[in-house]
């Protein structure tokens, strides 16, 4: 009776198996994962992963999803600007924490590591396509120009921010966010999306 169950084959598993696969990313990398150090981090046999997931990239590739979906919210605030600043400010905290470097590690692996496959990049996309309807909301309350093009704000949002951690790998901080959100509302206001 003191023992407990291990968790069943629903959401917990799926929970269990998608945080082990991001931190064996985080501690061990995309050419050293494997799916059987999954299953024993998460505490289920390989044929539960398997039943699940085909093979190690699509695990791999549902982790990055969840992750970034977990972590990066989709802001509502009523107002362009708190939006993007809020939304820059979880995207530098998720860069910042263990699930975003290893997610990072990943996408960008060091010159000789295999490359993940191109699939794996959808997280982003995902991210970026659930992120556009900031850009309607803020047209519709005056915020900025009619016929601003949502993905290009958002690309111009994220772009400074990814810039400083994958080329000079500088440390990003909430004033990165803050900057990298004021120049993004600027050019915006600007009708440079247009």
């Amino acid at each position: 009776m003191g023992s407990v169950a291990p968790p069943g084959r629903g959401p917990k598993v799926r929970a269990a198996v998608l945080a082990a696969a991001v931190a064996e990313l985080g501690e061990r990398g995309y050419a050293a994962f494997t799916v059987e150090e999954v299953a024993q981090r998460a505490g289920v046999h390989k044929t539960t992963v398997y039943r699940r997931w085909p093979d190690r990239d699509a695990l791999i590739a549902d982790a990055l999803a969840d992750s970034v979906a977990a972590e990066l919210p989709i802001p509502d605030t009523g107002s362009v600007e708190a939006d993007l600043r809020a939304l820059a400010r979880s995207l530098v905290a998720w860069i910042n924490s263990p699930s975003g470097r290893a997610v990072l590690a990943v996408m960008v692996p060091a010159a000789g590591s295999p490359a993940p496959p191109d699939v794996m990049r959808h997280a982003f996309r995902d991210r970026i396509r659930r992120a556009l309807p900031i850009v309607p909301r803020a047209i519709a309350r005056g915020e900025i120009p009619v016929g601003t093009d949502p993905a290009e704000l958002i690309k111009t949002l994220v772009a400074p921010i990814y810039f400083r951690v994958l080329i000079p790998r500088e440390r990003v901080t909430e004033d990165t966010a803050d900057a990298a959100a004021a120049v993004a509302l600027t050019a915006a206001r600007a009708g440079l999306f247009s």
